[in-house]
């Protein structure tokens, strides 16, 4: 696998990686970006933890290299787009400006090589509890880093491989049915669906609930990237338009069987 070339993509979308924090999966990003290139890279906010950060510095090595690796493909040629989310809000501040090729915008509008329109937003802007209720944030993100920390996400996924379910951890499956509330009283994607079609755009692109999934909401595409905590997945789309969700290191694994295969496959051929 190691001497396999990156996979060429259009485009790359990643969000909610939340550097700064001990939940961070920074060493799964960066062997991600290892093994993907892309003409257009788009950073769909919370890449920072501004929040964890304030309460107490946590910045290990890999966090570093992450900025480091993002902004070495600005310099080599890759068009990078930082829209800032509601944890890494102080970018803001610094929307229409470009930090090493690195362009910051609170919004985008990307066309896809089919020629479909997608609008790239965080997505906070449709969260309730952000918006409304915002005192109730720290308590859910605190309860969330409790659990990692005491070791109950491995725990569930035990359980999960011994009742023979595929792997997920406590803290995805809590933010799903924290999720699935949100969506009961804000309807998150359908309000995310219909700004995309005030806009214009065939579907939108966002992160903010780290759950990531395709699907169209009244015509129009949903699409969330996920996260690098949790979920270790990124909004791909392919050189003919297609869009695909990728897992990491799901993907890794299932790339590295398939050239075992055909090299089995080789040596009996």
């Amino acid at each position: 696998m190691e001497d396999t070339p990156p996979r060429r993509l259009r485009t790359l979308w990643i969000s909610d990686v939340h550097l700064g924090t001990r939940a961070c999966r920074a060493e799964a990003l960066l062997d991600f970006l290892r093994h993907h290139e892309a003409d257009t890279l788009y950073l769909v906010g919370d890449l920072i933890d501004g929040w964890a950060l304030r309460h107490g510095w946590f910045w290990p090595q890999a966090h570093n290299d992450v900025v480091q690796k993002l902004l070495r493909r600005a310099r080599k040629g890759t068009r990078v787009v930082y829209v800032p989310g509601n944890h890494d809000e102080f970018a803001r501040a610094y929307v229409g400006h470009a930090f090493g090729g690195v362009e910051v915008t609170p919004e985008a509008m990307h066309e896809t090589a089919d020629g479909r329109r997608l609008w790239v937003v965080h997505g906070d802007a449709f969260d309730p509890v952000v918006t409304k209720h915002r005192w109730l944030v720290p308590l859910a993100h605190g309860g969330l880093s409790l659990l990692r920390r005491l070791g109950v996400p491995s725990a569930w996924g035990v359980v999960r491989r011994l009742l023979g379910r595929p792997y997920r951890s406590l803290a995805t499956y809590v933010r799903g049915k924290a999720n699935g509330a949100l969506a009961a009283l804000g309807d998150f994607e359908r309000l995310a669906t219909t700004a995309a079609r005030r806009r214009g755009a065939d579907g939108v692109v966002c992160g903010h609930v780290h759950v990531p999934v395709m699907r169209a909401v009244d015509g129009i595409l949903y699409l969330n990237d996920g996260d690098w905590v949790d979920s270790c997945s990124a909004l791909a789309e392919h050189p003919d338009g297609r869009l695909e969700l990728l897992f990491w290191p799901a993907e890794r694994a299932r790339r590295r069987h398939g050239r075992d295969v055909a090299a089995a496959a080789g040596r009996t051929g």
